[in-house]
């Protein structure tokens, strides 16, 4: 099913999506990471998989929350029915992922601090709902400060 033959997400729903990759992000920073989380969900609500960024941990560049997410979620006959929900505009690596595997939908919890591939996403017709989450933008406004030759590091700075 593609996006555009479904309802559009909820953004009460989302929020609530939401939680649980901001959980992921914050268990990334208290392991020494880069905050960022993410989760898969089918349109109705079941979880699939989520993950976080884990390239410090791991010493793994592609180890981003998308695709932690996205390996934890397992194999699955198609994608279209799934949510990938992320504090984070998915960078062009993950954002690749869900065009590569035709992820219907991705929730962002901010775009504000990185602006990734979105845009992008949309126009190949990938729903986008963009929360501009304060405590999102609060987490990974004050790692960047803190943090910002590691920040650069993960973005390709």
């Amino acid at each position: 099913m593609s996006a555009s033959r479904s309802a559009a997400l909820d953004p009460d729903t989302a929020r609530t999506w939401l939680a649980t990759a901001i959980t992921e992000a914050r268990s990334g920073l208290g392991e020494g990471g880069i905050p960022i989380g993410a989760a898969l969900f089918t349109r109705d609500g079941v979880l699939l998989g989520s993950g976080h960024n884990r390239r410090v941990q791991d010493e793994d560049a592609s180890t981003h929350a998308e695709t932690a997410a996205f390996r934890s979620a397992g194999r699955r006959r198609g994608y279209g029915d799934t949510v990938m929900v992320t504090t984070l505009s998915p960078c062009w690596y993950c954002s690749g992922l869900v065009r590569q595997f035709g992820i219907g939908a991705v929730v962002i919890g901010e775009s504000r601090t990185f602006s990734g591939g979105h845009d992008w996403l949309a126009g190949l017709g990938v729903e986008i709902l963009d929360l501009d989450d304060p405590e999102c933008i609060e987490l990974l406004g004050s790692f960047v400060a803190e943090h910002p030759e590691l920040w650069g590091e993960d973005i390709g700075e």
